[in-house]
């Protein structure tokens, strides 16, 4: 799953979950208030009320959705409170706690919220390895703990991660760098030089692809952004002298947009790129594009892709073996023709 998309599916589960969260507290202080009676209009109003302080925005909540949140709250699942219905000189109803000592708050966690944690904690667990992460590892197991959220059970689910990976100390320092506008100075060995290098860089971006983690940002010594992959950074360090901003039309979310992975070569212009697929693969490279450009031509088993053509490319195209045929253009025809018969001195 891209980052981008982690981060709002978070976001919107959160916010899902605090909502309830402050609906369940307004209407726990109005069934256990000795001061005021609360008919359903009161309460939706405090809710209303609640959720507009909370998030900071006007809301309102419905008739059913606080009749709703009642029944969950009587439940099990909720917090097995008690409510009464009752009248008081007239048909409008009230509702009260039946014991008015009794409060959400004084309750275990609910069986809903308990899940709710186990998701959360899930969900933040994909981010070892990130900035702040270790004091918020230490909060998560003890949450575990506390709550047996995690015992003897086994895994049920698995990401794509590489805990063993290089690098990933030196995403904190990085980040960190990136918000507080820090020039650095990087050492460097590439895994085709013999000795590192020192560079002076502003850095502007992380990012992630195939399980390798990539600095972006400007290199004084060739003008230019340069990318950097973690792994072969050695050493980290600030430097004096005035950060460099990012340029104005630079904007990183679509600035991989024309390629595939990391590495935008220079003088090089994107290509209408068409390749044969064999019949059995075809569905899977349908389902899951090559690039979001990818168009689909069914009766011929034909893709196309426009990209401007890269490393990263010719790599994911030659994994795909001989399911695969660059038809055009000749240029990128001829980058796989050249990859082969390296690959067919191996193998003779």
């Amino acid at each position: 799953m891209h980052a981008n998309c982690v981060h709002k599916q978070i976001i919107y589960t959160m916010a899902q979950n605090k909502g309830a969260i402050v609906r369940y507290r307004a209407l726990d202080k109005c069934l256990r208030s000795k001061h005021r009676k609360y008919d359903m209009a009161g309460l939706i109003q405090a809710c209303s009320e609640a959720l507009t302080e909370a998030f900071s925005t006007p809301m309102s909540v419905s008739r059913r959705q606080v009749i709703y949140d009642m029944h969950h709250m009587e439940s099990n699942a909720g917090y097995c409170a008690d409510i009464e219905t009752y009248h008081e000189g007239g048909k409008k109803a009230y509702y009260r706690y039946s014991d008015p000592d009794f409060s959400i708050e004084k309750m275990p966690l609910s069986d809903d919220e308990m899940d709710q944690l186990k998701e959360t904690i899930l969900m933040l667990n994909r981010f070892k390895g990130m900035p702040h992460f270790k004091e918020m590892e230490g909060l998560l197991r003890k949450l575990e703990d506390t709550f047996h959220l995690k015992g003897s059970e086994d895994s049920v689910i698995g990401f794509e991660q590489n805990p063993d990976l290089q690098g990933l100390e030196n995403i904190t320092p990085l980040f960190e760098a990136i918000v507080n506008k820090q020039v650095l100075q990087i050492r460097y060995k590439s895994f085709k030089a013999n000795k590192p290098i020192t560079c002076e860089i502003h850095p502007y971006f992380l990012k992630q692809y195939n399980n390798r983690w990539f600095l972006f940002g400007w290199n004084t010594e060739f003008n230019d952004i340069t990318n950097f992959a973690l792994d072969r950074i050695e050493a980290i360090s600030p430097m004096l002298g005035e950060y460099k901003p990012k340029p104005e039309d630079l904007n990183f979310d679509e600035y991989f947009d024309d390629i595939i992975g990391v590495t935008i070569p220079q003088n090089k212009r994107v290509e209408h790129i068409v390749m044969r697929v064999a019949p059995d693969r075809y569905p899977y490279i349908k389902n899951k594009p090559l690039h979001p450009s990818q168009h689909n031509y069914d009766k011929e088993y034909r893709i196309a892709i426009d990209v401007i053509p890269n490393n990263e490319l010719i790599a994911l195209l030659l994994s795909f073996g001989s399911q695969l045929e660059v038809l055009e253009p000749q240029s990128v025809r001829d980058m796989m023709r050249d990859h082969v018969k390296t690959l067919n001195k191996f193998y003779k």
